[in-house]
């Protein structure tokens, strides 16, 4: 099977071309580096001939309001088209848990507004949201930082391993289309506040974490159950602590 990545070369990108590839699946990398471009068209025509499905974890490389817009409206609209042109079966894109509750936030708007554009497509589809990578640990301790202090909600948190999240998205390329979505999320459910403060006593930072009901996450207040899924969710295999073990 031939499986298309579009951001094949990024985090998930990546790894999910290295697990098809393992499987005895023809994965190719679509990115600017390696010639295709989803904002111009340029070499999208080219990479989809012959392919059967498409899997579409790129992102934008600025996160301003418009901008966000403009790439994620303007490369799924190339990317569709051009599977229509090519004969594509399944397009499969990674998404946000509880995106729908997330829209204070420009970003998370620009992702419902992809959900929306493939869910509208003649292409059959499978959207895979998930929730934060462990990859992305740090960067949400910096972005919550104030001095000394991280100030952070006392709300659920459900993060997984970037290498589990491209298991969940490589399985539903491979398989039928759901024409629907799936929730993906890790194996264990903590506050967001006291992971943040086990996290930084375990790694002998010396930050305070501070548990503010008014804090932000990436410019937006999530309610409690926001950032985690239901009880519907695959979960991945790897726990935080045997993550960070084999990462450090």
């Amino acid at each position: 099977m031939k499986v298309v990545v579009i951001g094949g070369t990024g985090l998930i990108g990546s790894k999910i071309v290295a697990q098809l590839g393992e499987h005895g699946h023809d994965a190719v990398a679509a990115a600017p580096s390696t010639g295709v471009n989803t904002l111009t068209g340029e070499g999208l025509a080219e990479a989809l001939t012959g392919a059967d499905v498409v899997v579409d974890v790129s992102n934008a490389p600025v996160w301003e309001d418009d901008a966000v817009m403009e790439f994620f409206e303007t490369s799924t609209r190339n990317v569709l088209a051009a599977e229509q042109a090519a004969g594509v079966r399944h397009h499969v894109a990674l998404s946000v848990v509880g995106t729908e509750q997330l829209v204070e936030s420009g970003y998370f708007r620009a992702k419902l507004a992809q959900e929306k554009l493939i869910e509208s497509s003649p292409v059959p589809y499978s959207i895979v949201r998930a929730t934060q990578f462990f990859e992305f640990v740090p960067s949400i301790a910096d972005a919550s930082t104030d001095g000394a202090t991280v100030h952070l909600k006392h709300v659920f948190f459900q993060p997984m391993a970037g290498a589990d999240v491209a298991r969940a998205v490589g399985r539903t390329a491979v398989g039928e289309p759901l024409n629907g979505t799936v929730n993906v999320a890790g194996p264990e459910r903590f506050r967001m506040d006291d992971f943040f403060r086990d996290v930084l006593a375990a790694g002998n930072d010396p930050r305070q974490v501070v548990t503010d009901p008014e804090a932000v996450y990436f410019g937006i207040s999530p309610t409690e159950y926001a950032l985690v899924p239901g009880d519907d969710a695959q979960l991945g295999e790897t726990p935080y602590g045997e993550w960070l073990r084999s990462n450090s």
